[in-house]
Formats: structure tokens, sequence, C-alpha cells
């Protein structure tokens, strides 16, 4: 009996048994199911819209548009929150990508999207040994999902949709292209999106130029690049690094030997900001960016879903004619020779030498009315009347309430407090510069200089500005000359008082020019002597035999645009011309007569390569090869004898005294070059213009205002400021042997009829046309 009732209790207890076993599967099952359902509830859209195929195959990202120059570097870029350039996996070096899966991913490539061993270790230990998110996960959150607040039930939502995409992910691409789109994507910090930029920002390197210690610290700011900031947590950041340099020892991606060595390293940062007012040729990517715009504005430029490209989104690439090379050495021109210029104008410009400093011949009354223009033109002021609709009496006294501000100095940006208005009154000392430097042949503008510091200058003085040009026009006067009369530069026209009468070329007074210093020789110069000279009667003479009409129309074939009224006074540069503008213009002469517009762009391509725009050049012939090339010669002068001279090391030697603020350095340059200087009246403006076969450069100093000047030419004349810019330029340029700078002879012209060499006696048959030099003028002895 005992034993019958034994084993119903256990056939009892087996079936409860099997009970619970059978109630634990259904529960399992359930629990699948419903998991199963999650997924496929969001699969199908109902926790929110996940990307369809044709997203994931072209997700969508702000890419930065790039400039690149001429030698193919990146010399900036144009974007608005995102200065992202993508890189291809193959432009990755090996232990960058080793460091990235042994960090965050060991089970990378053995997975397809989620790590079920990984899953389960972070619910198991909730977490507190590492997270389960793959690379691929990683990189679904950052394309297709936000950011969702502390609400458990919409992290895991989250999480359910990071997964579903993480696989779609992996069937979409390659593991290769998966970690290529996760550096891509990634915020590093300081404008750094993406790898590229992070390389170039933190090291100024391209990825593949990483170093192992490098790509160790970039992979260490995925775990969260605001706190690991290598600018402002050295510390941390080194710690951080050396945490994966024991992840890739223990994945076995570098011995112990390099682990130790590795880990002493310092961080030795490089910082390069990529910044629209900070970098390389900044001056030059403003002009670009406007002239992207007005391209993009373009319906015929169009995208072909009928949309404008937007150059800060799309990706675009632009492809200039700036040699990254030269730009960098006409940089460092500028800030060699102005900075000592600066100091020499701040010495003649103390309260006590000079009471209305930094101007001069102005009344308190016109100092005054500049400051208030200056104040009118800011955009201080278009922001307080337009935006926040202000008056003019609360917009005159914000001027003059004193607020924290970086200004610029010589020596760097300085922290300080002061009026916008005493602001303005600061910058007002310095002086501004433009250069530019272009291969006659082409066109190709090979270095832009519109400053002296674009964050704090940002005037452009090479497209924008246009100041009076001084002797640099003479050139101008004589290749019409030589063009109508035949002129060689050994004839010969007498330094004596001049002027062309009144109402002769619709000037309504008589125009009687001085030379400097207001003396006349009575002499016999020759043309060659003459322009090297500056000998402003012998300039005036050349004008009254060919009008001032055939000299406009020259120099507006030329590619002046400036307005330009035909009168005498030109003659000695009068004009308001553009540094663009005159290297163009000179252009024509190196070029054997041909114009050739300045070029700053070859061409533009899409995201995917597809070309959007190629330049074509825009030539003309102007002058005749002979013409070209006597005028030429007429400028090699100038630095053999004249105000040049100084560039030469025979000029510099002979200086009794040796003042480097006025002779700049020993250039000693020997080889053919032609050139102009240039000084306007009170030495408002100095220029200097000089030329090789294959390089034209142009380069203007002068201050903001033209009363902003130096009091005497010692230090206000174009060879004392505009000259040494370019003569320290051309000596980096030279020493660069792979830019090929010519220092050969001009091209002759084969059947050059025009006597170019003085020191050869004339051939009869070749006599140029002889001139009565008092005919149309007045003599006053």
């Amino acid at each position: 009996m005992a034993k019958k009732a034994t084993n119903k209790k256990t056939k009892k207890n087996d079936q409860g048994f099997k009970k619970y076993i059978l109630w634990f599967w259904r529960i399992f099952a359930a629990g699948i199911l419903f998991v199963v359902l999650i997924f496929l509830l969001a699969s199908w859209g109902v926790f929110g819209k996940l990307p369809s195929f044709e997203i994931l195959e072209n997700p969508q990202t702000n890419l930065a548009s790039e400039v690149i120059s001429a030698d193919g570097k990146t010399l900036g870029k144009y974007y608005l929150n995102d200065n992202r350039t993508p890189v291809n996996f193959e432009e990755l070096p090996k232990h960058l990508v080793n460091a990235l899966v042994a960090t965050e991913d060991e089970r990378y490539y053995d997975h397809s999207g989620i790590d079920a061993w990984g899953t389960l270790r972070a619910a198991v230990f909730l977490g507190t040994r590492g997270g389960a998110s793959t690379i691929s996960q990683q990189l679904a959150k950052q394309l297709f999902t936000e950011q969702v607040s502390s609400n458990i039930l919409e992290r895991i939502i989250q999480k359910i949709k990071e997964w579903i995409i993480a696989v779609r992910l992996e069937r979409q691409y390659t593991k290769q292209e998966i970690i290529a789109m996760y550096f891509n994507i990634y915020d590093f910090g300081n404008n750094a999106d993406g790898i590229r930029s992070a390389a170039r920002i933190y090291f100024g390197k391209e990825p593949g130029e990483l170093d192992v210690e490098e790509s160790a610290m970039l992979v260490g700011m995925f775990k969260n690049s605001s706190l690991y900031n290598p600018r402002r947590n050295e510390k941390g950041v080194t710690n951080r690094r050396n945490v994966v340099l024991n992840q890739m020892y223990k994945n076995d991606f570098i011995d112990e030997t390099a682990l130790d060595t590795l880990k002493a390293l310092p961080l030795d940062i490089d910082y390069h900001p990529e910044s629209h007012r900070e970098g390389i040729a900044t001056y030059f990517r403003m002009y670009l960016r406007d002239w992207l715009k007005d391209w993009a504005s373009d319906p015929e430029n169009y995208r072909p879903d009928g949309e404008k490209y937007n150059i800060y989104l799309d990706g675009l690439k632009i492809f200039t004619t700036i040699d990254s090379r030269m730009q960098a050495y006409a940089e460092q021109a500028v800030q060699e020779h102005m900075k000592r210029l600066q100091a020499e104008f701040f010495v003649q410009n103390t309260d006590k030498r000079n009471p209305t400093a930094p101007f001069l011949d102005l009344t308190p009354e016109q100092i005054q009315r500049t400051y208030d223009h200056s104040m009118k033109q800011s955009e201080r002021w278009r922001h307080m009347r337009d935006d926040l609709g202000k008056s003019t009496e609360e917009i005159m006294a914000s001027f003059k309430e004193k607020i924290p501000m970086e200004v610029f100095t010589w020596k760097g940006e300085k922290d300080t407090v002061m009026s916008p208005l005493d602001s303005i009154k600061y910058y007002k000392y310095f002086l501004r510069t433009g250069m530019m430097s272009m291969d006659p042949q082409s066109g190709h503008v090979k270095a832009w200089v519109g400053g002296i510091n674009y964050k704090h200058f940002q005037y452009d003085q090479v497209k924008q500005g246009r100041r009076q040009a001084g002797s640099t026009f003479k050139p101008f006067v004589y290749a019409t000359a030589i063009d109508q009369l035949h002129l060689s530069p050994c004839d010969e026209l007498p330094d004596i008082y001049t002027c062309i009468e009144a109402n002769k070329y619709g000037n309504i007074e008589p125009w009687c020019p001085k030379n400097d210093g207001g003396k006349y020789t009575g002499e016999m110069f020759t043309l060659k002597y003459a322009l090297a000279n500056s000998v402003n009667t012998v300039t005036a003479r050349l004008m009254d035999k060919v009008g001032p009409q055939p000299v406009v129309s020259l120099i507006k074939r030329m590619g002046v645009e400036a307005p330009m009224l035909p009168v005498p006074s030109i003659a000695l540069g009068t004009p308001d011309i553009s540094v663009y503008e005159m290297v163009g213009a000179y252009g024509t002469f190196a070029n054997q007569g041909v114009y050739v517009k300045p070029v700053m762009i070859t061409r533009i391509e899409d995201k995917n390569g597809t070309v959007l725009y190629e330049s074509v050049p825009e030539t003309r012939d102007v002058l005749s090869k002979e013409v070209a090339y006597t005028t030429v010669k007429l400028m090699e002068g100038v630095t053999e004898s004249g105000s040049g001279a100084r560039l030469r090391g025979s000029w510099a030697k002979n200086q009794t005294m040796y003042k480097e603020i006025i002779t700049g350095y020993p250039y000693e340059f020997t080889n053919p070059i032609a050139g102009k200087t240039g000084t306007t009246q009170n030495q408002s403006d100095g220029w200097f213009m000089g030329m090789v076969p294959n390089l034209v450069t142009g380069v203007w100093v002068g201050g903001e205002d033209r009363a902003t000047h130096f009091p005497t030419t010692r230090y206000g004349q174009g060879a004392s400021m505009a000259l040494p810019i370019w003569g320290l330029y051309m000596k980096k340029c030279y020493a660069d042997e792979d830019l090929d700078i010519s220092k050969d002879d001009f091209e002759r012209p084969e059947d050059l009829s025009i006597r170019v060499d003085c020191s050869q006696p004339a051939e009869e048959s070749k006599d140029s046309l002889k001139i009565d030099y008092n005919e149309g003028v007045d003599i006053d002895f």
C-alpha cells in the first residue's frame, strides 16, 4: 500500500515538473516571439522611420567643399558645422584600423553587426565589463538615429533600431567600408569632423601619415571627444591613448617593446586650426568663396535635380592654380618685411614726433570725420542699426563704451579692454599690403596675399583695393610711345621743365609735372635711364607725343577695368588700380604682348568626381612681340641702375649706412629682372612690379587712409615699402628648385628691329624716328 502511494506521489511530482518545464518553454518561446515581433515592428517603422535601401546606399552627411592647390595640397574648406572630407579605407594606415578594432570591437571581423557574446556579457554584468555596441552599431547611431532622453523604454527602442540598422549596414557594405565610414563620420572636436580633418588639425598630416601613437590618440577620442580634448586635457588624453596602446598589445598588434616605447612618448600635438579666418591663403579663399556663390547661383550650373549646389554641404572639390609652396613663401615674405616696416612706422608716429598720429596733413576736424566714417562703415554699426533698431545717438554712445576684446599685434594676439572707437584708432596705425604672383603664359595665379592678417584686416588689397599706381603706370606710357613712334630705349629726351597746355587733351589747366625734388638737369636722358630713375619730365613729353587716349585704350586691353579719364596726368599714375589688374597688365609684357586674364580655378568636381566646371583661358593680342620685348628691356634698367637696383648685391655693399628696414636684405640677384617701383604723392602708396620670364609679381604697401604714410621717401618710397617683399619672396622661390622659377633672359623676337642694347652702336638702317623735342610743349628756362 505504501509503495503504491509513493508511486502515485512520484508520478504526480513528475507531472508537476513537466508542467513547469512546459511553461518555461512556453514563456521562452513567447519571449523569442516577442523579441522577433519587436524587431519586426521596428523594421516596419512602427517605432520610427528607418533608413531606406536608397539612403543606406547613400547616407546623407554634410560634406565640406575642399579648396585644392595646384600641387595637390588642401588650402582650406568651406563648411557650416561639419568640416568633413571623406577618405577611402585604402587611405587609412593599418595601425589606425588596428587601434580601432582592438579598442572598440575586438570581434569585429567575426560578427554580422551584433556581437552576441558582448551583448550577453553586458547583460550579465550590467555593462560593468564593457558595453556591447559594435562598430557597426556605433556607426548606425551616428548616421541614422538621434539622441533620446533617459527614458528606459525609449533607450531600448533606440538600441533595437541600432541593431537593425547595423545588420543592414553589414549586408550593404564591406567591413572595410564600414570602418572608413565610421572614421569619416566622427566629430573629433575643434572643427575636426572626420579622420582627415582630425589628422590635419591635430598633427598637420594626412591620415596615411599618422604614426602609431597618433593613431592611438585619435582612436581614444572615440570614447568622448569633448572629455578627451588634447588642447584642454593633455593628461587625460595621454592616459586614454595608453589604454588604446594596451588594447593593441593585448590583441597582438604591437609587441611589448613597442608598447613601452610608445606609452612613454608625449602627445606632441601640432595644432593646425581649420577655420575660415585662419590657415593659408585666407584672402584668396574668401575671394573664391564669393566667386563660387555666384557660380552656384547661375541656373546653368544647377544640380541635376534643379537645386543650387551648396558650397558648404555638397562636398565639392575646387582645384585652384595657387601653389601652396609659393603661397607660403609669399605670406612669409609679407610677415617678415611688414613686421619691420611697422616697427619703424610706430617709431615715427609717437605723440611727440607726430601729434596727429597716425595721420599727416589732416586737421582735427578731418581726423574726426575719418573716424566717423569708419564707425558708420563697420559691421557693428550695421548690426545695431538694422538688426537692433538703435538710434544714431545710441550707436555712437556704444562705440565709446569699453569692452573686452582681442586685438592684433605683430607679437601675437593680445587680450585687452578698450572701446570700439579706440580699436578703430588703434588699427589705423597699421600699414596694409597686397601681393599677387602669376605665370604670364598661362595666367595661373600662384600666390595671393590680400593683407597682413585676415582675422583682423578682412579687406582684400589684391582684388577689392584700388590705389594710385604711381610710377608703375609709366611703362604703359612708354609702351604706347614705342608702339606709335617706334622709339628705342636708347633714344634721348631732355630733362627740362615741361608743360602740356590747357584743354589740349581735356585737361582744364596746364599740366606741368615736377621731378622728385623739383629739379631739372637740362641733360639728355635715354628712355631707359629716364624710366629707371622715374624722370617725370621725360614721361610728360612722351605723353604729349602720343596723347592720353591711346594709353587708356592700351591699358584697357590689358585687363584694367578701373575708371580712368584720358587726361595727361595719368602718365604719373594718378588712376586707382588694383594689384590684380596691375599683375595681369604687366603679364602682357612678359608674355610677348599677349594678355592672359588671370586664372584662379582650373576645375570644379562634385563629391563623386564628376567635372562641373573647367576654365577656358581668355586671351587677346595687345602688343607686338617687338614692342613688348622693348618695354621689358626698358624695365630691366630699373633693376640694373635705377630704383630697383637694391635687388642687386652690389647696391647693398655700396651703402655707407646699411639700414635693414630700407635695403631689406642682401638679395644679390644676378639674373635678368624687369620691374618698376612706384611712389605716389606724399608717400601714400608704395609699389613694386617685378618680372622674370615665367613669373610676374606685384606688391602694394600703404595705410588704410591716404593720410597714413611716412613723412619722407626714405621709408615711404616703393623701393623701401614694397620691393623688399618681392625680394624676400623671390629668394625663397629660387631656393626651392622644384618650382623651376626662371633665371633666363626674356625671349628675344627673331625679327627685332628696335635697338635695345644701348652699349652697342646704332645701325643707321634701324635708327628710331627723329623727334622735334620742342614740338607741342612750352619750355621755360
